[in-house]
């Protein structure tokens, strides 16, 4: 697997057409980072890290209210071949503020609003909305 941020959004716009409770994917620290972001914003249930003979996976439960899905649109804006970078100031606001940018900054990743309260930038690399 090449891009793991690609596969997990795949795999969420998926699910959630099909209307799947859970997905599975492999895990890693960035991925992992991802998907708290995302519950701490309300667009995922829960998450939880299985360890199997050494091999770490991730099993998500996604969100529905009367079968719609939070999660409305999600893509990839940093990618392996063409990083994006921005400071504070020039953050975006992703649909004038009802979706959310995940950043990665030095601090971690976080949202676009966290990390303009705290004044720092970083790379940008996923919208959701």
């Amino acid at each position: 697997m090449i891009d793991p941020i690609a596969d997990l959004i795949i795999r969420i716009k998926n699910a959630s057409k099909a209307h799947l409770q859970s997905i599975k994917f492999n895990s890693s620290n960035l991925t992992n980072s991802i998907v708290d972001v995302l519950k701490r914003q309300g667009y995922i249930d829960d998450y939880k890290v299985l360890v199997e003979n050494k091999h770490k996976s991730t099993i998500v439960n996604l969100k529905y209210k009367n079968s719609i899905s939070p999660i409305n649109g999600i893509r990839q804006i940093s990618k392996p071949g063409l990083r994006v970078y921005q400071e504070s100031k020039k953050l975006p606001y992703v649909l004038n503020g009802l979706g959310i940018a995940i950043i990665s900054t030095s601090k971690g990743l976080m949202t676009d609003q966290e990390a303009r309260k705290l004044k720092i930038g970083g790379e940008i690399l996923l919208y959701v909305w």
